[in-house]
């Protein structure tokens, strides 16, 4: 169910933009022309890599949104939502919104985000993605995006992910690993913090940290194409909220992170500010995301994973217009 906004969480959220400076606009926003919709949807899963999008909801408000929702949705379906309308914008991982172009379609990426979340845990007799060939992999299933980014990494240093990884399909695929039932699996935040408390198996990747995957966005934002063709101003607005929701997230993780335990989308302050403080969320003006849109599609459709090619999900499901002019304008 979406969540419902209170005069508590409003207070404090208002609180929390308005101490970082963060409601203020360089320019009146009537220059842009009145918003076409004040409604928006945005996903709401267990994981705080996508904290920009919780904890923006004051600076919507002030980009003229009144209704505002956070729509449960599963990690795995992240993609989906936003193609068939369930959300109207979200971020999700690179691969997963490839991977839904390449089914459903109609996706408008619009920016990238951050980089990070995302690592692989191995057991001790593993040191890196080499040394998995010839063991056992867990996924949550083929075609999810642990199994689709395992791939791509075993693809990238010589291996052939069909033949020299023993694939295990299951939703339980963390207790399988501290079960020593498999020998590497991928994980994100909390997961991997209470896996790193709890010192179960070693991390052989770290995207935040480990090239080529630091090099690029792990999460875009993205839009329904509809929502976006539909309702220009309100995009770019929105896309401004989160993008100032970004650079709090980089400059004031502690208020990010107790913003994102008020507002009830996790319960653990230390967990979220972990994940605030190890994960970069200040590259969003330097890195560019069209081209981490051609890496991972490209990996991805080498290993047969998509069909669509780099260069058609760039020329039919990217819009960097409303990005661009943000940068101009939201000067670091």
């Amino acid at each position: 169910m979406p969540k419902r906004q209170t005069r508590r969480r409003f207070l404090t959220g208002l609180s929390f933009a308005g101490a970082a400076g963060l409601l203020r606009t360089p320019f009146s926003l009537a220059a842009e022309g009145p918003l076409e919709t004040t409604a928006i949807r945005f996903a709401k899963i267990a994981n705080v890599c996508i904290a920009p999008q919780l904890v923006a909801e004051e600076l919507l408000r002030a980009e003229g949104f009144t209704e505002i929702q956070y729509v449960d949705v599963a990690p795995a379906f992240l993609g989906p939502a936003v193609a068939r309308g369930t959300v109207d914008l979200s971020m999700a991982y690179t691969s997963q919104f490839a991977a839904a172009i390449d089914v459903v379609g109609p996706i408008t990426l619009l920016a990238g985000v951050m980089v990070g979340c995302v690592e692989v845990f191995a057991n001790e007799g593993i040191r890196g993605i080499a040394n998995l060939k010839g063991k056992s992999a867990g996924v949550p299933s083929f075609g999810s995006s642990p199994h689709m980014l395992l791939a791509v990494m075993a693809a990238h240093v010589g291996l052939d992910p069909v033949k020299d990884i023993h694939w295990v399909t299951d939703p339980s695929i963390k207790q399988l690993f501290v079960d020593g039932k498999i020998d590497a699996y991928l994980s994100s935040p909390p997961e991997s913090q209470e896996m790193r408390a709890r010192r179960i198996g070693h991390v052989i990747v770290n995207t935040a940290v480990d090239r080529p995957w630091s090099q690029y966005f792990c999460c875009l934002l993205g839009g329904n194409r509809e929502y976006v063709r539909k309702n220009p101003v309100a995009t770019k607005r929105a896309l401004r909220a989160i993008l100032k929701a970004t650079d709090l997230c980089a400059t004031e993780p502690e208020r990010a992170a107790r913003r994102l335990v008020d507002g009830g989308f996790t319960p653990r302050y230390d967990y979220a500010l972990q994940t605030l403080n190890e994960n970069a969320y200040d590259k969003w003006r330097e890195y560019d995301a069209e081209d981490t849109v051609r890496f991972y599609a490209l990996r991805l459709h080498e290993v047969g994973l998509i069909k669509a090619s780099p260069q058609k999900i760039v020329a039919d499901n990217t819009d960097w217009r409303f990005l661009n002019e943000l940068k101009r304008e939201l000067k670091g």
